[in-house]
């Protein structure tokens, strides 16, 4: 038998609808049948088998037939590669780089093992060297569909250098979409990333190249609707949104744009019944923060409370499955949680709800240690409820994250002079003093006068000169 069959995993990197902040979705399996060229091996038919377990997802057997054929021969890379294969079907991702190593040192013109070890190095976030191999794919020749699968390449690959070398990531974007002028994902990806650059032309131009190759896409019109929103065209952006949704009803994303378009524009009724029709197919935490912000900026507080507490509640239940299961919470949950109880806090202090504000947003900080803004506004909360040890140690984490303003050099200052400590509350209302620029008027002169008081040797300098 001279014509052997290899079993190549085809990781394609899927795209999402384009938002603020674009995510990669997991990848998907292909299987394809590939020639290999080396002269008859005395175990091809062994491999043959093996290969037929795995296309029949019996991967114990496979790996079985696998093991033997590597003891007995253990420079065959095709049976190197269907190994990385089973171990990456089997959730073995270490265990399935090494063997896709093993087998490209041994053969390293194989356009798929190099293009399946940079994509799971990529997975890994081993990113330099995820690169390399990429590289080495796309210029190899592929065994089936050499464009579609060099496409798959060059897009994989500018996901890979997208972070550290965007222009080049948008050439390999480019190279990928002339392979595949029917794939619309490599404008998308190139649309998005153009769009974080701010050059909105060309990121128009990607999207509407990606909606010609599909007019209903709702990453394309998404990704419209983004750059529209980015130049304040808010009824073009509307306009794609509307569509988006016409194609795909349950497209909750393009929904909250929509809504926060509307909002945008003023049209707070119409934002928030965009949100409550997320609501009518069940919980949507998401759209319940949507709109208890929307609410809020609108200045309806009763309405903001409710939902902020819905989304709070929704999200907090989130975590509670993840604690139930026992597995670490993904990310993005804790970060949601984090944001809800900000945003409920942040609202119940600008009520004068004080207590409740500061029980909110400590719990927004336990969630997220980092989050700066949320150390800012627990200060103002444990301030106000005289709770100034609390206050000072708030304005403390905020100032790992975020640089002082004039007013957290007020608050410090106003905080230690209710401690009696007088040297800091000087030394802070000096500092208030010197960045306000007189644009807080009102904090200037209570600041002058406290300085006056607390520093009356110096009281000449603090005082307004007529």
């Amino acid at each position: 038998m001279i014509i052997a069959n290899i079993i190549v995993l085809l990781l394609v990197l899927a795209i999402v609808a384009p938002t603020a902040q674009s995510q990669e979705s997991k990848p998907t399996v292909r299987h394809h049948r590939v020639e290999e060229t080396e002269p008859q091996d005395p175990i091809a038919a062994q491999l043959d088998q093996a290969e037929t377990a795995m296309q029949n997802n019996d991967f114990a057997a496979a790996e079985t037939s696998l093991q033997k054929i590597i003891a007995a021969k253990p420079d065959n890379f095709r049976a190197w590669f269907d190994l990385g294969y089973v171990y990456n079907a089997t959730h073995r991702r270490d265990q399935a780089v090494d063997a896709y190593r093993k087998s490209v040192s041994l053969n390293p013109n194989v356009f798929e093992s190099n293009l399946n070890l940079g994509l799971l190095l990529a997975q890994q976030g081993v990113r330099t060297e995820a690169a390399k191999y990429l590289k080495a794919a796309t210029q190899l020749k592929p065994t089936t569909h050499p464009e579609e699968s060099l496409a798959r390449a060059w897009l994989a690959l500018g996901r890979v250098l997208q972070p550290t070398d965007p222009q080049q990531a948008l050439a390999a974007y480019g190279l990928a979409a002339k392979l595949n002028d029917k794939d619309p994902a490599p404008h998308l990806v190139a649309g998005d990333l153009l769009l974080d650059q701010k050059d909105f032309d060309a990121a128009a131009r990607e999207f509407q190249a990606a909606a010609v190759i599909d007019p209903k896409s709702p990453d394309a019109l998404a990704g419209l609707a983004n750059v529209y929103i980015a130049r304040k065209k808010f009824a073009d952006a509307e306009a794609a949104l509307n569509k988006a949704l016409l194609a795909d009803p349950a497209n909750d994303t393009a929904r909250a744009q929509l809504a926060r378009v509307l909002a945008a524009e003023g049209k707070t009724d119409a934002a928030a019944a965009e949100l409550k029709k997320s609501l009518q197919a069940g919980a949507n935490p998401q759209a319940e923060l949507e709109l208890g912000v929307l609410y809020g900026k609108a200045g309806n507080d009763t309405e903001a409370e409710h939902w902020l507490r819905e989304a709070a509640a929704g999200f907090d239940g989130i975590l509670k499955v993840y604690r139930q299961r026992q597995t670490p919470p993904d990310s993005s949950a804790i970060a949601n949680s984090a944001e809800a109880h900000y945003q409920l806090g942040s609202l119940l202090l600008h009520e004068k709800k004080f207590p409740e504000a500061q029980q909110e947003l400590l719990l927004a900080v336990k969630l997220r240690p980092e989050f700066g803004d949320a150390y800012g506004n627990l200060a103002v909360a444990a301030a106000s409820n005289k709770n100034y040890q609390l206050a000072l140690q708030a304005l403390d984490a905020r100032a790992k994250y975020l640089p002082d303003i004039p007013a957290t050099y007020f608050l410090r200052a106003a905080t230690f002079d209710n401690l009696k400590a007088v040297p800091q509350a000087v030394e802070y209302y000096q500092k208030f003093l010197a960045t306000a620029d007189g644009k807080f008027p009102d904090q200037e002169w209570q600041a002058r006068h406290r300085l006056i008081a607390l520093d009356p040797q110096h009281a000449d300098k603090y005082r307004v000169k007529k």
